[in-house]
């Protein structure tokens, strides 16, 4: 017995650390005046894959002209709640040619925000179904913007039969994510986690089956607390990622290698780099 612990302990210290940042917008104005230089330094950090999703038709633009660009950036194309005026036919036409591109592996971040209410709730539903339909019709991963709208959100998710589903960015109740875990949807979780009063998340990390749980930074925002309220980016993914360990009683390398794995099976991605 001691043989066999014994080589599985040294298994997990020679297992590469890799992560997967599966939410970062790297198109973002923030990045303008270093963006090569902070995307090139990702893998040297162990940041080996990135799916930047987009927000609008210009982010969802230049998020595949960065997954064209860098081997291990992929794109998602979406329109965000806060813009869900742009979506008309001439635009789903688009998202529709730019999602059968071989770097583009989901249509997000969609959804609905009644935080912010940037745009009426009525054309927020609308555009929501009309991007699930797409997905459906497509039968391609999809990113969900959640954001104190969780009633309206699942009721519009549960008509459509779609292929695989990850809540971006969740904070909700363990109630809420029993719900969505129970459907076989994912849960992604940012730096936020570390802040101070995020229980509700650690007790959703702690009872979530682990190869549901995707890890992201949504870059530029949601620095963790180390860094916050300053821009962020994946090389600071270790301070949320060492938590989430520590409430699963796992070991960063298991952790980082299992949500790895996870992201890509999620996401369609066979290999990397």
């Amino acid at each position: 017995m001691k043989t066999v612990v014994a080589k599985k302990t040294a298994a997990v210290k020679k297992m590469k650390m890799r992560y997967f940042d599966t939410h970062a917008h790297y198109d973002d104005k923030r990045f303008n005046h270093d963006r090569d230089a902070v995307l090139s330094s990702l893998t040297e950090h162990g940041v080996e894959l990135v799916v930047n999703p987009g927000a609008d038709m210009r982010s969802s633009r230049a998020a595949l002209r960065l997954a064209e660009k860098y081997p291990f950036i992929y794109a998602a194309v979406g329109i965000h709640p806060h813009d869900a005026a742009e979506v008309n036919e001439e635009n789903v036409s688009e998202l529709k040619r730019m999602a059968a591109m071989p770097k583009v592996v989901a249509i997000g971040e969609i959804g609905l925000d009644y935080y912010r209410d940037l745009s009426p709730r009525d054309v927020q539903k609308r555009s929501f179904e009309r991007l699930l339909q797409l997905a459906q019709e497509l039968q391609i991963p999809i990113i969900v913007h959640d954001r104190d709208a969780h009633a309206d959100t699942l009721d519009i998710l549960r008509g459509f039969k779609l292929k695989a589903v990850v809540y971006h960015c969740f904070s909700g109740s363990l109630d809420y994510a029993r719900t969505l875990l129970g459907l076989g949807w994912y849960l992604s979780f940012t730096g936020s986690i570390t802040f101070k009063g995020a229980y509700k998340s650690h007790e959703t990390i702690r009872y979530m089956p682990i190869d549901r749980l995707m890890l992201e930074t949504d870059a530029p925002y949601l620095a963790p607390q180390s860094n916050r309220g300053e821009r962020n980016d994946s090389t600071l993914m270790p301070e949320a990622t060492r938590l989430i360990a520590d409430l699963r009683g796992i070991t960063l390398e298991e952790l980082t290698e299992t949500t790895f794995e996870t992201g890509k099976r999620f996401f369609g991605i066979p290999c990397y780099l």
